[in-house]
């Protein structure tokens, strides 16, 4: 089917060259202009102060709360954007939308809002509360894949055959300045923002963020640095900065699935490349670190993809010499994925063991290792105390333990009050 494209989809489809790319930059005037259509729609999220980053990192760190933001992450922003500009025309057409989760509830929303048809193609795996809510909000949701790739797949071909409206989640003009608008409000929030650590995807939050900082400080005569964060698992920007194009890259499973992107889009790489000062990357182990912070000293449920801003400062991946801001970006977390990974933070930060102690089989042993495990500190959460086992001496039997710790230090001395007693304990790994 032949249909006709709004102004920002013959953008789109002409942005072949670097410089077609650049010309489709938003400019000041274009956040401003999202802002004003955004407000009385998204709420202004607000700038917590935390102590502990603070002391991390050597200078003042805020908490940008997104995930407080309606639908629980910044993505209504781009979503709402992208289709109040839509004609009278393509709105009748209806909309489509392939996403994790957080994109599919920003387009669900504003469509309904709108009263805009919406058909959201999901992967089979996502998770229950960003389905459940996507439903919710109205739109019809077509579960299909392992990965984003195949809903991304269907929904261009649902579009193809339908006529409706691709709403691409990060790829696009009009998302990236709503998305952008984030910027605007924390120029607004904090005057002498001096760095910006936020977690990267397809590129459309932090493209849009650098654009809109970077272009509102030029406008005041300073500077702005813009620090980029993608799970170590999930990386292609900096493969594709050094090779100076998109690539598509190989990942591995992340628990940061919300920015687990195997290729950075066209028009936010260009942005990136010229605007965005670092791009590091984290590990699994950090990202679960940084939730279990978030989770006790900012008192804050985090999503992982939201969480890797504070993972890279936990981690020393970022150096700031005046007041930083780190977007936490979306809280929309499975709560089985979140004890999952809790338990986790916990084994990560020394915090949380399962030992692995044989045993001569002879009374007073399971007594013996209780009594040691007190003396040293040690909170004994479950045991498995059993006689059956690979590699097991008919004399010997196996006791495993969870216990709680109070971090490396401590783990290392209950260990080493075990191995003085003449016992050989091994960690099972988490």
């Amino acid at each position: 089917m032949t249909t006709a494209m709004s102004s920002a989809d013959q953008a789109a489809e002409t942005a072949a060259t670097p410089a077609a790319l650049a010309s489709a930059v938003p400019t000041l005037a274009d956040f401003e202009d999202a802002a004003a259509t955004l407000e009385g729609v998204i709420s202004h999220t607000p700038l917590d102060a935390s102590l502990h980053l603070s002391d991390v990192l050597g200078v003042p760190v805020h908490l940008k709360l997104e995930n407080l933001q309606r639908t629980g992450s910044f993505k209504i922003r781009g979503a709402t954007y992208r289709l109040s500009r839509l004609t009278a025309e393509e709105r009748a057409r209806g909309v489509v939308a392939a996403s994790a989760g957080n994109h599919a509830q920003g387009v669900a929303l504003a469509a309904k809002a709108l009263g805009i048809h919406a058909t959201i193609f999901m992967p089979l795996g996502v998770p229950v509360p960003k389905l459940l809510a996507t439903r919710g909000y109205g739109a019809d949701v077509v579960l299909e894949g392992a990965t984003v790739e195949t809903p991304l797949r269907l929904a261009a071909e649902f579009a193809e055959r339908t006529g409706a409206v691709f709403i691409h989640p990060f790829d696009h003009h009009d998302v990236i300045a709503g998305q952008g608008t984030l910027g605007l409000e924390l120029m607004d929030e904090l005057p002498d923002l001096d760095t910006v650590v936020l977690g990267i995807g397809g590129g459309g939050l932090v493209a849009g963020v650098a654009a809109a900082v970077k272009a509102r400080a030029a406008a005041e005569g300073r500077a702005v640095r813009v620090i980029g964060v993608q799970a170590e698992n999930s990386a292609a920007y900096p493969a594709s900065l050094e090779a100076g194009h998109p690539l598509e890259v190989p990942t591995s499973p992340t628990i940061a699935d919300g920015i687990a992107v195997a290729r950075p889009g066209d028009l936010p790489f260009e942005i990136i490349r010229d605007l965005v000062d670092e791009v590091v990357t984290v590990t699994e182990d950090d990202i679960a670190r940084a939730l279990l912070v978030l989770l006790e000293r900012a008192k804050q449920v985090v999503e992982p993809a939201g969480a890797v801003g504070v993972a890279a400062i936990l981690a020393g991946k970022v150096v700031a010499t005046g007041p930083t801001v780190t977007v936490l970006s979306g809280g929309n977390i499975d709560p089985l994925l979140l004890q999952r990974v809790v338990a986790h933070g916990l084994a990560a930060s020394g915090r949380y063991m399962t030992l692995r102690i044989p045993l001569p089989d002879r009374p007073g042993q399971l007594a013996r290792v209780s009594e040691l495990l007190a003396i040293a500190g040690a909170n004994v959460i479950e045991v498995l105390h059993t006689r059956h086992g690979q590699g097991i001496q008919i004399s010997e039997v196996i006791l495993q333990l969870s216990v709680e710790t109070r971090g490396e230090e401590h783990r290392a001395h209950v260990i080493s009050v075990l191995e003085d007693a003449g016992y050989a304990p091994t960690v099972v790994p988490d």
